[in-house]
């Protein structure tokens, strides 16, 4: 090749145009020639403050502590989720190494911060040489536990991808993992510690969520969680908050072994800032997730290999046998049911929004009734769409996060839960294209029960904090598929009672030779599953808040109208959301209203903007005695429903209790 040539099929280059091209060569003296003393750097480029590739990546990462936004004097706080960066030291890892305390050793295990992958020195729990019995020592005792505490949501992605099957991301940034094979939650396989205390405090029997087991069967399953949990090279720590209302809030301690676990509840758990994470010191709870691990179906009151069991004595739960998430999440929820009451503080399973004005609105409903749709109002302030507490000073969300159904979903449909689905939201057991990463929410395969779990603050018009005043309207939602209940009903307070003690709604079944028939369904105070305490306890609670602050009880058929499901037709969402709004405004208070027959409920004259025709479910039928004889059928079941509780006196002379069994059904 000719140097200066330019021959086809020939490369030519210029000397003196290279040289040009190359960065100038000068001596830190400013010479001209270079020395074997001075030191040459290249002033295209500043200079760098290390000498070795393992200095280099020690400057790629620096600490830094984005946590819960916490705008003082309430207001909305629009903006992504910050992770919490662990701060506390050799504190943390001997409150964790005393919470993994095997009940039958003097000490916990021998805790280490970070990753065991990691080659960078870590501190440790140190550990006082003790003289014992060989028979004593076991292999779990003899090394280290790596505690990840608190990781911030990249680290757990970084987790997960790296050590977890199953895990993905999606492209809209979300981690997609896999549930294993428990897609849902195991009600019938959860247990609750039945003691002195809980004997008489709980609610046992026919109806109860409870299942009960002793104390020492629950110490069988937890030390099984502790040792699973010790013998792993690593464990994954989540310290987070239960409940705004900062005079109210509880400490929890999540020990679980898997990424996918520690995000879901540092998105569904109120995050603490850096300075809360320090000083945590003991939890007031703690979980023992030990995942897939099983228990022991020879031990006592085992049906099966999966077991979550609730011992309110030792403020502790263990989970063993099931992936499902959202066990914690309900878990904790069925603690709060518990604890929350105690002091006089309302627990509830609902949604609730506020207005630009400052009232508060609470939302009752079962699954399919539109309490997430509802709730969810681009005009009023979200302070939470599914747990609740009502204290002496107004509402407090109890979470930190959403837990929201994705079957089905669409950005038409819901487009805050559309757009909160990106980086930091985790997506259980949803389908997705293998090479663009795409979701199809339609996709059943794996389960219908598909979920995104996202930090409330991925909503836009969330009120951070997430507390609020007094509410003025409590809202109870029906999808009444028998289609005998009216779209809007005002409730007195005995009526409000009944029928958050019944909890109805009413799903479809599936067809038998051509015929579909609607199904009741009752679920005490809208959450039997998670509730501990009687339900006629929780309603006494909500019947005198609601009188102390003037609150007015409604209820909402969201279901059908002119005939049951099948012949009738599915009340229009347009119209629920007018009466929604009548409601929020107060004109519904200045309506004229007449009274129904056989449940005795006051229904308007009119609501603007709703055919006045559907207001009374009567006249929407074609075929009257149809409507009689379904009207009839549907008050059965809520008679039949409500024999459950009729033995439970309120009050000492139990005149409340007659006031809410005469607000039910007349026939």
């Amino acid at each position: 090749m000719a140097g200066n040539g330019n021959t086809d099929g020939e490369f030519s280059f210029s000397a003196a145009a290279a040289r040009d091209a190359l960065p100038r060569i000068t001596t830190e003296k400013g010479a001209k020639s270079t020395t074997s003393s001075d030191v040459c750097h290249d002033d295209t480029a500043s200079r760098v403050n290390f000498q070795t590739i393992d200095e280099l990546h020690s400057l790629q990462k620096k600490r830094s502590a984005p946590t819960t936004p916490l705008k003082e004097g309430g207001g909305v706080v629009i903006g992504t989720s910050g992770p919490t960066t662990p701060v506390s030291g050799e504190s943390m890892l001997q409150s964790v190494s005393a919470s993994l305390a095997s009940l039958t050793r003097e000490t916990g295990p021998k805790v280490i911060r970070g990753d065991p992958t990691s080659a960078a020195k870590v501190s440790h729990v140190p550990q006082t040489p003790t003289s014992v019995p060989a028979a004593d020592i076991s292999d779990s005792a003899l090394k280290f536990t790596h505690v990840l505490h608190n990781l911030s949501p990249a680290e757990l992605y970084e987790q997960a991808i790296k050590y977890e099957q199953g895990s993905f991301v999606t492209s809209t940034g979300a981690l997609a993992t896999l549930s294993g094979a428990k897609t849902g939650r195991s009600p019938k396989d959860k247990r609750v510690v039945k003691d002195e205390t809980t004997a008489s405090e709980l609610w046992w029997g026919k109806g109860s969520p409870n299942i009960e087991m002793d104390e020492q069967t629950f110490l069988v399953n937890r030390e099984r969680a502790v040792d699973y949990l010790n013998s792993l090279d690593k464990v994954f720590v989540n310290d987070q908050y239960l409940n705004w209302d900062p005079e109210n809030r509880i400490k929890v301690r999540i020990v679980s072994a898997r990424a996918y676990h520690s995000l879901f509840m540092h998105n569904m758990c109120i995050r603490p800032t850096p300075e809360e994470l320090e000083n945590f010191g003991t939890p007031d709870f703690t979980i023992y997730n030990a995942g897939k691990f099983p228990c022991n179906r020879f031990t006592h009151y085992m049906t099966s290999s999966t077991s979550v069991d609730i011992n309110l004595g030792r403020r502790e739960m263990v989970i063993l046998g099931t992936q499902y998430a959202g066990e914690m999440k309900k878990g904790l929820f069925g603690v709060m049911h518990y604890l929350m009451p105690k002091r006089k503080i309302l627990s509830l399973h609902s949604g609730c929004n506020m207005g630009k004005g400052g009232d508060v609105a609470l939302f009752f409903g079962l699954s399919g009734t539109g309490k997430t749709t509802l709730s969810t109002d681009h005009n009023r302030y979200l302070i939470g769409d599914d747990e609740h507490c009502w204290s002496e000073t107004g509402v407090s969300n109890i979470e930190g996060g959403c837990y929201a159904k994705c079957i089905d979903l669409s950005r038409e449909k819901e487009p805050d839960i559309w757009n909160a689905i990106k980086f930091g939201t985790v997506l259980e057991n949803v389908v997705f294209d293998e090479h663009t990463r795409e979701v199809d929410y339609t996709d059943k395969s794996v389960t219908e029960n598909t979920r995104a779990a996202y930090p409330i603050e991925y909503i836009p018009n969330s009120k951070i904090p997430c507390v609020g005043p007094h509410p003025k309207n409590v809202i109870l939602l029906a999808c009444d598929a028998f289609g005998v209940l009216p779209p809007i009903s005002k409730l007195d307070l005995a009526q409000t009672m009944y029928h958050f003690i019944s909890g109805y709604t009413a799903l479809v079944a599936g067809t038998e030779e051509g015929v579909k028939e609607p199904r009741a369904t009752f679920s005490a105070c809208f959450g039997a599953a998670f509730i501990m305490l009687h339900p006629t306890k929780y309603a006494a609670m909500l019947a005198e808040k609601m009188q102390a602050q003037g609150a007015t009880g409604w209820l909402v058929n969201t279901g059908w109208s002119g005939g049951s499901y099948g012949s009738g037709s599915r009340i229009k969402l347009a119209y629920t959301r007018k009466i929604i709004d009548a409601i929020h405004s107060g004109s519904l208070l200045n309506a004229t209203y007449r009274k129904t027959e056989i449940f005795g409920l006051e229904i308007p004259n009119e609501v603007e903007g709703v055919p006045s025709e559907i207001l009374e479910p009567m006249n929407a039928w074609e075929n009257k005695v149809a409507y009689k004889d379904t009207l009839l059928k549907l008050a059965g079941l809520f008679r039949n429903n409500f024999e459950t509780f009729t033995s439970h006196k309120i009050g000492e002379d139990g005149k409340l209790t007659e006031e809410i069994l005469a607000a039910g059904p007349n026939f």
